[in-house]
């Protein structure tokens, strides 16, 4: 375990100078409110900063380590020596772990590296059924005062990987991966509220091959039956509120679509041990974000995504993505996205999002089943703040409504492959 050691001694060698480098403007016990934002505006992303300067309250607290489940730092050890990118920037020979636990920032391919590192992150390698998530939507002047515009809840929002897998058989790779030639399912479906949208339904399916592009279905209630959509369509905010289903978890098209650069690797502040459990609404601006909440220092590395322009954009007459560019900030020892501004074609900041997280044996307080024989990283919350409309959607994950007391189930098998196919969705709507 050498490699992991290395890895994780410049972790707390980072985490240490990026505490003593900002003691004198930032520290623990302070609380950071709209009149003191300006004492944080070089630590959190731009889009951020207008979160805090509406509002949003920040406790800071002192930064503390994350670990990896075992499982996952014995696949890394056991395989990243073979993980390599081409010249494309796509990855070969991954099998499970991290695929590069060692970056190099003068790597012309870092930037690349740190987002396939993101994509394949120590979180839920195998299985993952989030139950009763909630996205509630507020615009800054609520026509009813206090009143959501918009409250959707989601019975599962799944996914079933194929490859780089850890810890449940089939173990390192499902066969249906070199089969199908599916990476993963995701799936969120159905919507039990509100009843406008009632069974409503997502679902994606990723590939391996690079030149293979994702296949995604959506069910419609009104009209009874499982419609296909396209890929580029998927940065377009959906079911009313403002998360697009390219921002799920931070960062979600696929990875071989973008070009990547590394714009730095700076101690920012971030959410990584959340506190609040589900997450809290902040009273402070209306609802539209999660405070108070704890933030700590963290080494996170900076990296701009700007669309490629893909061929079949033009076979099909479209002018690509309507969030061209995105600035993804990456947590350098979980590789979670702590945060990500996204940019409009005019190159205006358009939206941001705010990533709360947690390091728990649990995801729910709760909890009588999902309970880990070792601390997870699971993500409470995220908020898409549209900066330019004033419209946010807070994604609660658990929602705060539900009577399911177990929240996330990683790793455990709870839902078949075959519950994350486009007929089992329209009969589950049905």
């Amino acid at each position: 375990m050498r490699g992991i050691a290395l890895v994780t001694s410049i972790a707390a060698v980072l985490v240490a100078c990026s505490g003593a480098a900002t003691a004198e403007a930032i520290k623990p016990g302070d609380v950071v409110t709209p009149d003191t934002a300006s004492q944080v505006a070089d630590l959190v992303s731009p889009g951020n900063l207008v979160l805090v300067k509406q509002g949003m309250r920040m406790k800071i607290v002192s930064t503390e380590r994350l670990e990896w489940p075992p499982p996952y730092k014995s696949a890394t050890e056991k395989y990243s020596s073979q993980v390599k990118l081409n010249d494309k920037g796509e990855l070969e020979n991954y099998v499970a772990g991290l695929p590069f636990p060692l970056l190099d920032p003068n790597d012309p391919q870092a930037a690349a590296k740190v987002v396939w590192n993101f994509s394949y992150r120590p979180v839920a390698t195998d299985d993952l059924d989030i139950r009763h998530v909630e996205n509630v939507s507020r615009r800054d002047k609520d026509e009813i005062p206090g009143q959501p515009v918009l409250h959707v809840t989601t019975q599962h929002v799944a996914i079933y990987n194929n490859v780089g897998r850890t810890e449940v058989p089939p173990i390192p790779s499902d066969p249906d991966g070199n089969i199908s030639g599916i990476r993963y399912r995701f799936g969120a479906f159905p919507v039990l509220e509100p009843a406008t949208i009632r069974g409503f339904g997502y679902m994606r399916f990723r590939y391996k091959d690079p030149a293979t592009e994702d296949n995604i279905w959506w069910y419609v209630p009104s009209a009874r039956r499982v419609i296909r959509s396209r890929a580029d369509a998927q940065s377009d905010s959906t079911n009313a509120n403002t998360i697009d289903a390219d921002s799920y978890f931070g960062f979600a098209p696929k990875v071989e679509d973008f070009n990547y650069r590394l714009l730095g690797i700076k101690p920012m502040l971030a959410v990584a041990h959340a506190e609040s459990l589900p997450a809290r609404a902040c009273e402070f601006d209306n609802y539209r974000t999660i405070c108070p909440e704890n933030w700590e220092m963290r080494q996170v590395y900076i990296v701009e995504a700007t669309a490629k322009p893909l061929a079949w954009h033009q076979e099909i007459g479209t002018s690509g993505l309507s969030i061209p560019k995105r600035i993804l900030y990456i947590d350098s020892e979980g590789w979670f996205i702590t945060a990500s501004d996204q940019y409009a074609k005019t190159g205006a900041l358009w939206k941001t999002l705010a990533v709360f997280t947690a390091y728990r044996d649990r995801s729910a307080m709760g909890s009588k089943a999902a309970i880990y024989p070792f601390k997870r990283i699971v993500q409470t919350a995220m908020v898409d703040k549209d900066i330019l409309s004033g419209f946010s959607t807070i994604s609660y994950t658990p929602g705060q409504e539900t009577d399911d007391p177990e929240g996330w189930y990683i790793n455990m098998a709870t839902l078949p492959q075959s519950f994350l196919e486009p007929r089992h969705m329209e009969f589950v709507g049905h």
